[in-house]
């Protein structure tokens, strides 16, 4: 007999007697999923441009992409927001990345509504609706939607994947990580990768590997229970790591240039119907050198990033491939609702050379192209953190202009398949409806027959403010129904309207024509000029590439839509506008505990990440240490900081007492002590005093003067010439008694874990002398 059910909150319908067996029980029914209920699985991309998958015209080879594209719908109107975690926010919940409070990355929030950094809890996740509708969630990979001071292990875990109503997370939480030294989080907890790259590890294939078994962990229990996961591959973010044979599979392929891959791409988007017919290529970016004219060094130092950037888009495709496989394999894969999307356009963080530090954009350095050279062979391997030149960005962006961070169409405008056998008969067809990744969620539910909830947890829920994109599964030519949309990102802005974009860009059409940089900040004055005479009109019936400025000709419409502009801006908490960029990562942000001057840290415990760790950079600290060294010595990391693109360590080798400084991969310093450290109870320290004013304009922190001390008295000084000035990368963290994922220097074998007992690491930026120190040092260890 079927058992006696009732929903959870309603009356209890069984009979409740003096004895059982006058009694007649009834159970809460359990959360069960429609019958035969799709399965909806996000892939996302980061950082990959329009032109860059086989399928949109690509030389790259993408055959498991291309395979889904040939099972559903390619769309070439999808829009993001021009930078990742914004265009994420709005992949999850459907609203504007500045109703989620992200108008930059959360490292770059402002503390104002709009970019604060915390996405509220009105706007609700598709992982929390769906948990309500009988699904199992999870989450894989890249996720960057945390506070960036919220990461630690102290929390709060509220806006951590399993606060948003995810079951289950194994990935990382910043924007980017090391591809064969992850900063791995497994639910609420750091974890350690499964292997050393000397043993073959690489993240793509172990995402997967974790995303199928997640699967079948549920499956082979409740086999009609579907599932939604947000699967997120660090590729195509920098750095660009793939095997080697894998980036040897492109050698020469690239040997022509930007300028013929960008050839190449435009004619077989045409063949393939990716683009109109009559779309006009956008011009060469004044910004990217012309190829013919580069020295023939130059020219095979970048030749070879880019067929390292297109190994490791192959080897992210075979993964994908795995993955969708395996969905065959169990039969899921006909009634899984799949979307493909990059976050935004291909990035230029790379810079108008490339680098083999991605760390060097993030603070203002110069590329050095003697010593980009000398690392050729192995770039795309653990020792780098490389990144690709401009010109493949503005190729890889094929047919639009710019690229990332910019809201011209090169930064916006990405590829997107949706693939689900059993609910689109259309096969191989391209849609040309526009849309935005906030019409993602609203998409899925009407697919499903769900209504957007109006409360979730007892929160109130705000508007989705996306639309529905299910119209034109089967209606080539359904109308659009998404009209208006804005666009902002570092003072860059733009609109479009029922066919039209406006575009105002900052700090101008190119670096070259405006003679500005990145990040140049905006002031009110400059505003007001801008909205009178920088705006741009492209009429995209016409002229799909924006090629063709009508500002002129149609100025009552690009004074309308100048209007529109500031109606959305004010509808979305867009205001200020902040065109500020890697500076922002400088600015003081609150922090779960009330700032203070001296911090206590502990061996065995998970990395305490950046944010919400000591400031240091470009003031004096000291770092003490409470060691016990055995009669025979020992070796390893006592405290370290960052890793293999910038930080530093205070180490133990040889038997000495060691401080090394690594520049942004650029250059290592090392200050050691005259002697070995002996044996028993001591308190190391190294104390870093700064002997000059940063520049930080041109890469430079405060060079420094480092001493050594064994309880108090100094054993070894040195100097350091330069320092880095903003940041020790986004994933940089602290670590007491090792040094986890990759190495901050190259002296050791990560994790280089200390072999004598630790008890307890002091980081002082009091600015207190050692000399005075000392006495209250040992108070404060004593007491812990």
């Amino acid at each position: 007999m079927p058992l006696n059910e009732y929903k959870s909150g309603a009356a209890f319908p069984g009979v409740i007697g003096r004895t059982a067996d006058v009694s007649t029980p009834a159970w809460p029914m359990p959360n069960r999923a429609k019958e035969g209920a799709p399965n909806v699985l996000f892939l996302v991309l980061d950082d990959t441009g329009f032109g860059q998958l086989g399928c949109y015209g690509s030389p790259i080879a993408t055959p498991n992409l291309d395979a889904l594209a040939a099972d559903g719908l390619r769309f070439n109107n999808m829009h993001t927001t021009a930078l990742c975690s914004p265009s994420r926010s709005c992949m999850l919940n459907g609203r504007n990345h500045h109703s989620n409070g992200l108008a930059c990355i959360t490292e770059g929030s402002m503390g104002y509504p709009g970019s604060n950094g915390y996405i509220p809890f009105e706007n609700g996740f598709l992982s929390e609706i769906l948990l309500q509708h009988g699904y199992n969630t999870y989450a894989i990979g890249k996720w960057h939607l945390t506070p960036a001071e919220a990461t630690s292990a102290a929390g709060p875990y509220d806006r951590w994947p399993l606060g948003r109503g995810f079951e289950r997370f194994y990935g990382f939480l910043g924007g980017d990580t090391h591809q064969y030294y992850p900063e791995l989080v497994q639910d609420n907890a750091q974890v350690e990768p499964p292997a050393t790259p000397e043993e073959g590890y690489h993240l793509t294939p172990d995402l997967v590997t974790k995303a199928k078994a997640m699967i079948a962990d549920a499956k082979q229990v409740a086999p009609n229970k579907p599932f939604f996961m947000y699967f997120c591959t660090g590729a195509m973010h920098a750095p660009h790591h793939v095997p080697k044979e894998w980036a040897d599979k492109y050698k020469g392929k690239f040997d022509g240039g930007w300028d013929a891959y960008r050839e190449h791409t435009f004619a077989r988007q045409k063949e393939l119907g990716i683009i109109p017919e009559g779309t006009v290529l956008s011009r060469h970016d004044p910004d990217v050198p012309d190829w013919n004219g580069l020295s023939a060094e130059e020219q095979r130092l970048y030749a070879r990033m880019m067929e390292v950037f297109a190994g490791f888009l192959e080897h992210t495709d075979h993964y994908i491939g795995e993955l969708i496989n395996f969905l065959k394999e169990i039969g899921e894969y006909d009634n899984t609702m799949i979307m493909v999307i990059s976050d935004n356009g291909a990035s230029s963080e790379g810079g108008p050379t490339g680098s083999v530090n991605e760390g060097k954009f993030f603070n203002n350095v110069p590329e050095n192209l003697a010593q980009n050279l000398a690392a050729i062979d192995d770039i795309g391997g653990p020792k780098y953190f490389n990144h690709y030149p401009w010109g493949w960005t503005h190729a890889g962006n094929t047919p639009f202009r710019r690229w990332k961070r910019e809201t011209y169409r090169g930064g916006t405008s990405d590829p997107f398949i949706l693939s689900w056998p059993k609910g689109i008969a259309a096969r191989g067809e391209v849609r040309s409806q526009y849309c935005h990744a906030i019409d993602m969620v609203p998409t899925v539910l009407d697919a499903l027959g769900i209504e957007a909830p109006t409360t979730i947890k007892g929160v109130t829920q705000s508007p989705i403010e996306g639309f529905s994109l299910a119209s034109c599964f089967a209606d080539p030519a359904a109308p659009n129904r998404h009209l208006t949309q804005y666009f902002e990102m570092f003072g860059h802005r733009s609109l479009y309207h029922d066919g039209w974009r406006a575009v105002c860009p900052w700090p101008g059409t190119s670096f070259v024509e405006s003679g500005r940089r990145f990040g140049d900040p905006i002031s009110y004055d400059q505003l007001i000029q801008l909205d009178a005479h920088g705006w741009e009109l492209y009429n995209l019936k016409e002229d799909f590439a924006e090629t063709n400025n009508l500002a002129a000709s149609e100025r009552d419409r690009l004074i309308a839509m100048i209007g529109m502009w500031y109606v959305e801006a004010g509808k979305y908490n867009v205001l200020p506008i902040d065109s500020r960029g890697t500076q922002r990562f400088a600015v003081e942000r609150p922090q779960i505990t009330a700032d203070r001057q001296r911090y206590i840290y502990y061996p065995g415990t998970q990395m305490v990440p950046l944010n919400a760790a000591p400031r240091v950079l470009n003031r004096p600290h000291s770092i003490s240490v409470e060691v016990e060294v055995p009669a025979d010595g020992a070796e390893g990391v006592l405290f370290s900081m960052g890793g293999n693109d910038g930080g530093f360590a205070f180490y133990v080798q040889n038997g000495l007492l060691t401080y090394g400084y690594n520049y942004v991969a650029e250059q290592f310093f090392r200050v050691r002590s005259s002697g070995p450290l002996p044996a028993g109870h001591h308190i190391v320290s190294a104390e870093f005093t700064p002997t000059g004013a940063p520049d930080i304009a041109n890469g430079k922190g405060t060079p420094a003067k480092v001493v050594l001390f064994v309880d108090g008295e100094p054993v070894g000084e040195g100097d350091l010439p330069v320092t880095i000035p903003l940041s020790l990368g986004l994933a940089a963290g602290v670590a007491v008694g090792a040094d986890p994922g990759s190495p901050a220097l190259p002296d050791y074998k990560p994790p280089f874990a200390y072999g004598g007992r630790i008890k307890r690491a002091l980081v002082d930026v009091s600015g207190t002398p050692m000399d005075d120190l000392k006495e209250q040092m040992r108070q404060i260890l004593a007491r812990q």
